[in-house]
């Protein structure tokens, strides 16, 4: 029966197949030589995925690389079920000459990722609608509450999220960004982003989130799905 998995049980069963948890969904990253590669590739996972891959995976085909993403779409969470795909869909690509991969370290373009865009706010349920309208989104599968996150119905622009002002700060920016990386991956990244003349502004929450800022003080938070259950 299929089951929704914490955090800590979904990264650790999909770990050792090049797979990593962003966020509420399972990423990896296939590198080819061809765009006709790619399309057969992901053609073979749809096939070993079967009647699941409408409900599961979601593919994003390049000439360079076929990313997938597991999620159970109508729960919004990884399931049992998205840890059987991916290996599945791991096993398939190896036996064609691939690697499934996050693509973490130096030699790599960067990690597999995700961003999520927050906005600021003293009214969330009066702005929300604004941001549901204008950007043609919907509400996440489970999430329908009047400062529940929003998110694109065909996948392709980042999720809207929401965080609550306690006071109007008109000095800071309302805007930033979240960017969703491997546990394994944040402090390489961390790391380059300080070297690069960034500054942390603050890691009480890490390691779900590092609060980072540019030299004028622009704000972006490197987030991992670590520290967020219990």
């Amino acid at each position: 029966m299929e089951q929704i998995l914490s955090r800590q049980e979904a990264s650790e069963a999909v770990q050792d197949h090049g797979w990593r948890l962003l966020l509420g969904a399972l990423r990896t990253s296939v590198p080819v030589g061809a765009l006709a590669q790619a399309i057969g590739l992901a053609a073979d996972a749809v096939a070993v995925c079967g009647d699941d891959a409408d409900r599961h995976l979601r593919v994003d085909v390049r000439p360079d690389r076929v990313v997938f993403t597991l999620q159970s779409l109508d729960l919004a969470a990884v399931t049992t079920q998205d840890v059987e795909l991916a290996r599945r869909i791991s096993a398939t690509a190896d036996k064609s000459g691939f690697l499934t991969d996050p693509e973490i370290g130096t030699g790599a373009a960067r990690s597999v990722q995700l961003l999520e865009i927050a906005i600021d706010a003293l009214n969330i349920a009066g702005i929300r609608p604004f941001w549901k309208a204008v950007l043609g989104y919907t509400d996440e599968a489970g999430a329908e509450g009047p400062e529940d996150p929003l998110v694109d119905p065909v996948g392709q622009g980042p999720a809207i999220w929401f965080q609550q002002m306690d006071r109007a700060r008109p000095q800071r920016n309302r805007i930033h960004f979240d960017i969703c990386v491997p546990h394994d991956e944040a402090p390489r990244r961390i790391e380059t982003a300080l070297a690069a003349g960034g500054r942390l502004v603050s890691a009480t929450r890490a390691p779900a989130f590092w609060v980072l800022a540019d030299l004028e003080g622009n704000e972006a938070c490197l987030t991992t799905w670590q520290g967020r259950d219990g």
